[in-house]
């Protein structure tokens, strides 16, 4: 299990609360956001609640299939983000977000090594190391999106 627990780590520092390679994680990223900051459009880029739906809808596909259930998720729904009219819509979507970090980090953690060599659902999708690696690529690159859409969102509001 040591290298299920080196992928949950690197998963708890970018999603939860490390801060080693880019000096932040999602969770900072989105506390302290209200909804209006977090729907707001800059330009033709996705909004910062986008980004975090899309995000969670892989976490929660994932999820399923880490306990046993069917790969459901398909990319042509990851940004189908119902609308966010509230404060309490936004706060719904960052706590389950929150919630399936924390249990996707655990189910990841959980995962005995040899499984991580194993073809995760289907061989063309490779071994589960590969797309928890993956998943962690992509959580980075989401993350440096919503960094600079609050450093945006931000010099527009002054």
């Amino acid at each position: 299990m040591e290298r299920a627990k080196e992928l949950a780590n690197r998963l708890q520092e970018v999603l939860l609360d490390g801060r080693w390679v880019a000096n932040t994680n999602c969770k900072a990223q989105l506390e302290n956001l209200n909804w209006e900051e977090a729907t707001q459009k800059v330009g033709n880029l996705n909004t910062i609640a986008a980004l975090t739906f899309h995000i969670n809808y892989y976490l929660g596909g994932l999820i399923s299939v880490l306990q046993g259930g069917p790969l459901e998720i398909r990319d042509k729904y990851s940004f189908d983000l119902p609308p966010i009219t509230s404060q309490a819509d936004w706060e719904k979507l960052v706590n389950e977000f929150l919630e399936n970090s924390e249990t996707f980090v655990q189910e990841v953690a959980q995962l005995p090594d040899s499984m991580l060599d194993q073809p995760f659902v289907d061989e063309k999708y490779g071994p589960y190391h590969r797309n928890i690696n993956g998943t962690i690529e992509h959580c980075y690159y989401h993350l440096g999106q919503i960094s600079m859409l609050k450093k945006m969102i931000a010099k527009t509001d002054v």
